[in-house]
């Protein structure tokens, strides 16, 4: 039988009745929150996409914005709810996954540089990979940092006293957790 703490399987089989009940213990309202999460975020990308589009060949300035700028969020948003606030846990799933999981996308990053080169314009496609790449990272760095300078740490102040609370995000944690947030966004 599956272990209920593993996550759900894309591949299950409904007619197998030991994968059937592996859904008994799905977090459905988790998966719930990252898709209407997902669903607004991916809205506002094709709205931002259709808003701005660009030629062939010409540096897709829409795409970058939004992963430059979703990638900014990303980091002020873990921050603020890793290390701020107390929020619902379905906040981090909804907004952190979905919304910028579905603003953020890297895949179209990587599309238009294909498309660039193809269509004769590899020195843009170069100058757009070394760009998304370079100012995604340092836009999440900078969130982070930003965020942090100017909002007071609740468990910072209280890593400082030495009573952190259980299961609290440590000021060094938050980056990592971050990165893998992050990464989240390349799956859309």
């Amino acid at each position: 039988m599956s272990d209920p703490r593993l996550p759900v399987d894309p591949d299950v089989e409904l007619s197998i009745p030991q994968q059937r009940r592996e859904l008994a213990h799905a977090p459905w309202a988790t998966l719930g929150a990252i898709s209407l999460g997902g669903v607004c975020g991916a809205l506002a990308r094709y709205g931002l996409a259709t808003a701005f589009p660009h030629r062939p060949g010409a540096f897709p300035w829409a795409t970058f914005g939004t992963n430059v700028s979703g990638c900014l969020i990303i980091g002020v948003l873990m921050v603020v709810i890793t290390e701020v606030l107390r929020p619902h846990p379905l906040l981090r799933p909804f907004l952190g996954v979905g919304v910028l999981g579905g603003f953020t996308t890297f895949s179209t990053a990587m599309v238009d540089v294909q498309q660039a080169v193809g269509n004769g314009a590899p020195g843009i496609a170069l100058a757009y990979l070394a760009a998304t790449l370079v100012t995604a990272l340092a836009a999440v760095w900078t969130g982070v940092r930003l965020t942090r300078a100017l909002t007071p740490a609740r468990t910072r102040s209280r890593d400082a006293a030495g009573a952190a609370e259980p299961g609290a995000v440590a000021p060094g944690e938050a980056g990592a957790r971050v990165s893998a947030v992050a990464s989240e966004g390349d799956a859309r």
